[in-house]
């Protein structure tokens, strides 16, 4: 079973960036999909962007352009890079593993089988 842990969030003003780290214990991260997903108050959790075992990238409409996802797999790593960030980017970001997909990736919280804890990413305007 593998374990993930987030870092990197905070408290950052519109137009700002940060970087997302998600580190992987107990199974290789190159042989799952890595996703993140994000929560905002009151709100659903929902698809942010997805790396699959090839390293082919996904990403919502409303990060493309200004979010990118990569895996260290040497450091068995993901990461999120996001710029241009905007008060509506306000959440709790979270890492997720799917082991069992070979080929692509989900954009549902059901395909993913191990999440992290999440960590808070605020954008002040």
């Amino acid at each position: 079973q593998v374990q993930l842990r987030e870092s990197g969030g905070g408290l950052v003003q519109a137009g700002g960036s940060l970087r997302l780290s998600c580190a992987a214990s107990g199974r290789p991260a190159s042989t799952s999909v890595m996703g993140w997903f994000r929560q905002a108050p009151g709100k659903e959790r929902v698809f942010v962007a997805a790396i699959s075992r090839s390293g082919r990238t996904l990403y919502a409409d409303s990060v493309e352009g200004r979010f990118t996802i990569s895996r260290d797999n040497a450091k068995n790593s993901v990461y999120l890079q996001m710029n241009s960030l905007k008060p509506d980017d306000t959440a709790v970001y979270y890492c997720a593993s799917d082991s069992r997909r070979i080929v692509g990736w989900g954009r549902s919280t059901y395909d993913y089988d191990a999440w992290g804890q999440g960590t808070q990413v605020t954008v002040s305007s």
